[in-house]
């Protein structure tokens, strides 16, 4: 179980058609989409569209959703510290990775903005405030810094993608619930400070990423930060394929040897090392965003909502078979959330079934992400250009670093799933 926490379920088979071959077919369908869209798409289409969403549930259900969310935070986080210590037998780990990161990620793509309803911490603000309002103890909040923007979410994300992915310790089911239970403190902190609403439209990593899948593009996505929380979930992405790639594990040994020779123990320096490597492949995909995005650069932010597909190919392609695999173990673990032989609703001896997947069904499914992915980013910057330059030709010369950028971004996202392939 705890190999499945952070990666498909791929590793060790072969890719089925070579990877240069992947990556030109690829290539050629986004240069033939590209044509498509600069001699068949001469005016702004998607303008009503792009709008933001609009709309809210029924109270009630409002009301139960929260509730809801609360339970299940509650109980996952009691699972991590009155549990058993071994992470493939409580229920903390499997629930947070799988369901909650990958799951709701997933939801939100499928279904829209379902996290805005489960959210513990937002159920518990809205609560603590109709409460206080009640009682005559309300308070106005402070104003948020508009400048500051999302920048708090990127931070939070980056956060994240480090506990996941270069601290062994956040894999333990206790230091994972007091994690959860950190966040859940900053997360009211902020909500008291600005307001619930304000904070979490700005300040909360998941809660801001997730709308943003959520929307598919139906948002202001020129917000201060957004960018920089795109480009951090699609670094780490990167980072989670980038680690296993047998071409880069030189430079894992050298950061490490480097640790090391500055008097860390070996264990920080291993994830001291991989830390760096999660900020150098976030680097890395800055640079080739703001290469991309150079001949644009007055109406950079007009772009930023092209970066939302992307991040949601890079995820599908690289969680989708951890989604379905990783998934399946969910029932038996809330059976059992303890991991104390428990058996609450009858499916504790439910078995997961490693070949509900072939790797050739993953390999294309990631493919067919990455590449439709990279399309729809396409389309939404050529259909934003002409609203820019209002005219057909400007728009397409104004996008052919847009297009290299797509082809980069694709190759880059193909090679690290065949790294993951064959690691």
């Amino acid at each position: 179980m705890t190999g499945l926490l952070a990666h498909g379920i791929a590793a060790g088979a072969d890719v089925p058609i070579p990877m240069t071959v992947a990556a030109a077919a690829a290539a050629f369908v986004l240069v033939l989409s590209f044509g498509v869209l600069a001699f068949g798409w001469t005016r702004p289409r998607l303008r009503a569209w792009q709008r933001p969403a609009t709309g809210s549930l029924p109270r009630p259900l409002e009301v139960a959703l929260g509730f809801a969310g609360v339970a299940a935070f509650a109980v996952v986080a009691y699972a991590g510290l009155a549990g058993t210590a071994l992470p493939n037998e409580n229920l903390a780990p499997t629930a947070v990775y799988v369901g909650f990161w990958v799951g709701l990620a997933f939801a939100s793509l499928l279904l829209g903005d379902v996290f805005k309803y489960v959210s513990p911490w937002r159920a518990v603000g809205r609560a603590a405030g109709w409460v206080g309002g009640r009682l005559g103890l309300a308070s106005d909040p402070l104003a948020y810094p508009e400048r500051l923007g999302r920048l708090p979410a990127a931070v939070g994300l980056f956060a994240f993608a480090v506990c996941e992915l270069c601290w062994t310790a956040a894999g333990e089911p206790r230091a994972l619930a007091i994690l959860m239970l950190v966040y859940f403190v900053a997360m009211l902190v902020g909500m008291s400070l600005f307001g619930v609403e304000p904070w979490l439209r700005h300040g909360d990593a998941f809660g801001v990423l997730f709308g943003l899948f959520g929307a598919r593009g139906r948002v202001d996505a020129r917000v201060a930060g957004t960018v920089a929380l795109l480009l951090v979930a699609i670094g780490s992405t990167a980072f989670d394929g980038a680690r296993e790639a047998a071409a880069l594990r030189p430079l894992t040994e050298a950061l490490e040897d480097v640790g090391v020779s500055l008097g860390l123990p070996s264990d920080l320096a291993l994830e001291t090392g991989r830390v760096v490597l999660l900020a150098l492949c976030v680097a890395i995909v800055v640079a080739i965003w703001l290469a991309g995005i150079a001949p644009v650069r007055r109406h950079a932010r007009a772009f930023t909502h092209t970066l939302i597909p992307i991040a949601a190919g890079y995820l599908v392609a690289h969680y989708f078979s951890l989604a379905v695999v990783g998934g399946q173990a969910l029932w038996p673990l809330a059976n059992d959330p303890l991991g104390a032989g428990a058996d609450l609703f009858g499916g504790a001896a439910a078995q997961i079934d490693y070949a509900a997947l072939s790797t050739d069904l993953i390999w294309w499914v990631q493919i067919i992400a990455l590449v439709a992915g990279h399309v729809a980013a396409l389309v939404l910057a050529h259909d934003r250009a002409l609203e820019v330059y209002g005219d057909a030709r400007a728009a397409a010369r104004s996008q052919m670093a847009m297009l290299g950028l797509m082809v980069v971004f694709t190759s880059l996202g193909l090679w690290l799933l065949s790294a993951g392939f064959s690691a």
